[in-house]
């Protein structure tokens, strides 16, 4: 795995969100949450200051990342794709939406694309369950999304 350099001005600002919260090992989630935040997935690299900050084992900090599926060790596109596969959406074909996205994206669940645009995943449930089978793209909702429908989603990003 190669050595990722931190810009020394997100360092910074890392350690002041730890000292924002007193560098307190019980704020241990909080702080990764801001960190995700300021680097956009929380590599080993971050996880070793944030752990060195908080006076904490590096191994405590890896078990919470990996723990909670908010977290991220890898970097996500700038349009991060999430299918929904909860029951009412698995139900009504979200397996096939998915497979259609991995098939024109060219990647597999939990990877980005080569050119950063688009990063795939699954989650359990949006909530949306109405309107299922459900996409997110950001923060937009898709509804009643058809393996037919896959491509106009993927073509208003890439634009």
């Amino acid at each position: 795995m190669a050595i990722i350099k931190l810009p020394e001005r997100k360092i910074t600002d890392l350690k002041d969100v730890c000292k924002s919260f007193n560098n307190e090992k019980g704020e241990l989630i909080n702080v990764l949450h801001k960190a995700q935040g300021i680097f956009g997935y929380l590599p080993a690299e971050v996880q070793e200051v944030i752990a060195k900050e908080l006076n904490l084992p590096v191994a405590h900090v890896y078990g919470v990342v990996t723990f909670y599926s908010f977290f991220t060790m890898t970097p996500k596109g700038e349009h991060p794709i999430s299918v929904c596969l909860g029951t009412a959406c698995y139900v009504r074909g979200s397996e096939k939406v998915l497979e259609e996205f991995k098939r024109l994206l060219k990647i597999q669940v939990g990877q980005t694309t080569a050119d950063g645009k688009f990063s795939l995943s699954c989650l359990r449930c949006v909530g949306a369950c109405g309107l299922a089978p459900v996409v997110m793209v950001g923060e937009k909702v898709y509804g009643r999304v058809s393996p037919d429908g896959v491509k106009d989603i993927v073509e208003e990003f890439n634009n």
